[in-house]
Parts: C-alpha cells; sequence; structure tokens
C-alpha cells in the first residue's frame, strides 16, 4: 500500500510514522526544517505508549511521489482550495483522499441521500474550488481523536489518543476504508470503519464550534472557558443549538452537553488550535467549524441565534488577524 501524507505535520507525521511502522510504503510531504529534520532523522515519535522512529522517504516535490493508493491529507482545510498543484502528482483513477479536518467537510452532502443530496456548503467549498481540486468521490472521510504537537523539527509529541475514525460519505463499508483501516491498526492505531461518519464529525464538532472561537475571543484555556460561569453558559448555549442542527440533519452525537463540557474541564490549560493560530498569526480555521454550520442551520430553518452572534465576531477576529 503506497501513501503519501500532504501537510506531515503533528498529525500527519504521526500517521504516517505509524504507517511506516506497519509496512506500508509512506511518502511525508512538507518543508523548512520540518522537512530538512525528517529528512536526516526520520520522524521522531515521543509517546507514553513508547517511542519510536520512522524513517519514511520525506520531500517537498510531490512529483518524486508519483500516483499513490491514498493521500492522507494533514493540512487545514482553508487550504484545500489551493492544493491543486500539490496533490495532482499524486492521484490515479482511483486515489483515495483521506481527510483528516475538524469541522463540516467539503463532501458533507455527498452521496447524503434525502432532500439536500449533492448540495454544495458554499462556506466549506466556495463556488466550488474544493471540489474542483478534490473530487468527492475521491473522499474519505476522517474524524482525528488524538492530540499531537510538534516538539521540534522532525519530532512529534503524541499526548492522548490513537482513533481515528475513517467512513465513506455513501456510508457504506468499502474495500478501501478497510484496507486503510486494517494498515492503521497494525501501526498501532485505532482506526474503526463507521457506517455513518457524520455522526462522529458532530460529536467532534460539538466542541470545536464552541470552544475554539470562543477561546481565540477570550485568550483562553479550556479549563478556564469552562469554570468562568459567563462563558459556559454561552458554550452551553452554542452546544445545544448545534445539536438541533444535527439532529435536523438526522445525526446522533449521544453524548450530554454536560458530560461534553466536563471531558473539556478535565482537560485542563489546553490551548484550543484557534487559539495557537492566533497567537503565531496564522488563519483561523473557522470556517468549516462555524460559518459552515450558521449555513446549515438557514437551508434546514433552525435558529441558531448565538452560534449568528458568536460567528459575527469571530469572522471579524478572523480578518483583522489576517490582516
Amino acid at each position: 500500500m503506497k501513501v503519501a501524507v500532504l501537510g506531515a505535520g503533528a498529525i500527519g507525521a504521526y500517521v504516517g510514522a505509524a504507517l511506516h511502522r506497519a509496512g506500508a510504503d509512506v511518502h511525508l510531504i512538507a518543508r523548512g526544517p520540518h522537512l530538512a529534520a525528517m529528512r536526516q532523522h526520520g520522524v521522531r515519535v515521543l509517546s507514553p505508549r513508547g517511542d519510536f522512529t520512522a524513517r519514511a522517504h520525506a520531500t517537498d516535490d510531490p512529483a518524486e511521489i508519483g500516483p499513490v493508493d491514498f493521500v492522507f491529507l494533514g493540512l487545514k482545510a482553508n487550504s484545500y482550495a489551493a492544493c491543486g498543484p500539490l496533490i495532482e502528482p499524486l492521484l490515479h483513477d482511483t486515489t483515495a483522499v483521506v481527510a483528516a479536518q475538524n469541522g463540516i467537510p467539503w463532501w458533507y452532502f455527498h452521496r447524503h441521500g434525502g432532500p439536500h443530496d449533492g448540495h454544495r456548503v458554499e462556506s466549506v467549498d466556495p463556488d466550488g474550488a474544493v471540489s474542483a481540486v478534490l473530487a468527492p468521490e475521491r473522499a474519505v472521510g476522517c474524524v482525528v481523536y488524538a492530540a499531537t504537537e510538534l516538539a521540534g523539527p522532525g519530532v512529534v509529541r503524541h499526548l492522548e489518543g490513537t482513533r481515528f475514525s475513517i467512513g465513506e460519505p455513501d456510508r457504506t463499508i468499502s474495500a478501501r476504508c478497510r484496507m486503510f483501516s486494517e494498515a492503521m491498526t497494525a501501526g498501532g492505531l485505532k482506526c474503526p470503519v463507521e457506517p455513518d461518519l457524520r455522526n462522529d464529525i458532530w460529536l467532534k464538532l460539538l466542541g470545536n464550534i464552541s470552544f475554539n472561537p470562543i477561546s481565540a475571543l477570550a485568550r483562553a484555556t479550556m479549563r478556564q472557558m469552562c469554570l468562568h460561569g459567563g462563558t459556559r453558559k454561552v458554550i452551553e448555549i452554542m452546544m445545544a443549538e448545534t445539536l438541533a442542527v444535527a439532529e435536523t440533519l438526522g445525526c446522533e452525537v449521544g453524548v450530554s452537553i454536560e458530560r461534553r463540557l466536563a471531558g473539556a474541564e478535565r482537560v485542563g490549560d489546553h490551548r484550543t488550535s484557534t487559539l495557537q493560530d492566533l497567537e503565531r498569526g496564522k488563519p483561523l480555521e473557522l470556517d468549516v467549524l462555524l460559518a459552515a454550520v450558521v449555513e446549515l442551520a438557514e437551508i434546514t430553518g433552525v435558529e441558531v441565534p448565538t452560534l449568528r452572534t458568536v460567528h459575527a465576531i469571530s469572522d471579524l477576529l478572523a480578518l483583522r488577524s489576517a490582516a
């Protein structure tokens, strides 16, 4: 099995290292000092489950790799529309793209069934720019429950979690999903093939849609947001509105708001990825987390006043931070 990891950052390099350890033919695509370190020393994984090093091929030129069976997409969702020159050399007729993104994916309504089948979510696929680069037929959804960070160039620190849930947009248990799942499992990760990954998408989104923008607006950690009465109440309302949209679209999250908040509080003084991006001057990945759900609320007729308010304020923050 030949795999290219496009965007071999903390999550991408961790997955690539695990697949390489399982015997897959892995190629890591990165740049800068991180790429130089992986070329020289391989990917060093530091984990409570045991440290290891994977010496997979690393490059900044996908043309060196050629067509692969799977592209594991570790880029931020706001980079998808521009990734055409990088991904095109990796594709053959049956190449699958395993997109490890937060929020609502560009393929959400592809083979969804029902009244919204085929609908394009403008917030995440503006004018079809993402679909033009990443054909929905290639998409295998992936919801990441693992937490990693780059401890330095070429060094991934695995903090917790090993689960990468995957699934087909049409809800089938496909041969390509089984193949990828088996390789991930052989590499020491959990990779269940879900009959309807959209439930997992909403489960993770329940936290991302609320904690991520609020953390950036308040410059606060998970624990601080949970312990402050005002922000905790706002987050509860945002989660309730999100659940209403999910349920209208036929999805079941299966976790109560109180349980989700309790889990977040246990995480402690963790800074969300959105807050970290803000502090580093990087673009804020809020369209797929917040704008998309507001858009879905419009097409389903669900009232989401608090989501709309937080979206308006955080969108201004995103624009100002990008200026």
